[in-house]
């Protein structure tokens, strides 16, 4: 047996050390911040939206919005910047009853905030302040972003840092406006764990950011329940969507797929989550996206 020295002693009780201030460290990153305390407050009845291109029939916004209605949905999410006319939307929504609580940022994809290109850059941001000012008028209440685009010429740590000093450029404009920007989870080659997510948002440091959880995305991967208690109240809205591994695929109904929504639910719960659930599958007539309802209602209504 090895003699123990003091040498050794105090090289063993600098690495007990050591261990000892980095866990609590990562716990932290995983852990709701302060800002991000759990509601336990009694839950509201969920309510169910779709993303405006799936509603298939109709021609006019207050056609759409009816069938949405009569599917029985409460809400349609919209795109920004689009074509579609403000007044149109306010007045639909008037008509109908349908809500508006979100609304996807557009281009974000074509004009990542992670761009190399300053100018491309710049660009991005004037959309997504489009975005947030349209949401404002809207009604609605956040605006889904993905942040990056990790590509061969963009390096994953430029992503980081590129897209947080556009975002916190916009975060006055969001509070002004009321108005959360939500960080989608995609596959952009970034943000590829819970902890990391949380981390980012974290970062910004400001009471408008938060996560758009996409449990859909995360199944090629992993497993999506597990990142629920990890990002906590940070998850502000979901979207629902399902996913076949072995097709690699996406075109599958909802419930007849490996995203385990009972399973999500449970985590979504025990977060006290009762925020929106957006679909956002393909689009479809009116006997799809009543059928896509009654599928959703199996595992909002557990």
């Amino acid at each position: 047996m090895e003699q123990l020295t003091r040498r050794s002693l105090l090289t063993a009780a600098a690495a007990a050390a050591a261990i000892g201030t980095a866990a609590p460290r990562a716990l932290a990153i995983a852990a709701p911040s302060a800002r991000q305390e759990v509601d336990r407050s009694p839950r509201r009845k969920p309510r169910k939206a779709l993303k405006w291109y799936m509603i298939a029939d109709g021609t006019t916004v207050a056609d759409k919005f009816a069938i949405a209605r009569d599917c029985g949905f409460d809400g349609v999410e919209l795109d920004s910047p689009s074509e579609l006319d403000l007044e149109a939307v306010l007045a639909a929504k008037q008509q109908t009853g349908i809500e508006t609580p979100g609304v996807v940022d557009s281009v974000h994809w074509q004009k990542p905030l992670s761009a190399a290109d300053a100018a491309e850059r710049a660009e991005g941001v004037a959309a997504l302040e489009r975005a947030l000012r349209d949401a404002r008028a809207y009604g609605a209440t956040s605006v889904l972003l993905v942040p990056a685009v990790v590509q061969k010429d963009v390096m994953y740590g430029d992503a980081w840092t590129r897209s947080q000093a556009e975002i916190r450029k916009v975060l006055p404009l969001a509070a002004e406006l009321a108005i959360d920007l939500l960080i989608e989870n995609v596959w952009n080659g970034f943000l590829l764990g819970p902890t990391e997510l949380a981390r980012y948002v974290d970062e910004l440091e400001h009471p408008n950011t938060g996560v758009h959880f996409d449990a859909g995305n995360l199944v090629r991967f992993g497993f999506p329940h597990h990142w629920v208690p990890i990002l906590g109240a940070r998850i502000k809205k979901v979207d629902v969507k399902d996913f076949v591994r072995s097709k690699n695929s996406f075109d599958v109904l909802l419930n007849d797929g490996d995203t385990d929504w009972p399973l999500v639910m449970r985590e979504l719960r025990a977060i006290h989550y009762d925020g929106w659930f957006t679909a956002e599958m393909k689009a479809g007539n009116r006997a799809y996206l009543t059928d896509l309802g009654k599928r959703m209602d199996g595992f909002l209504a557990g």
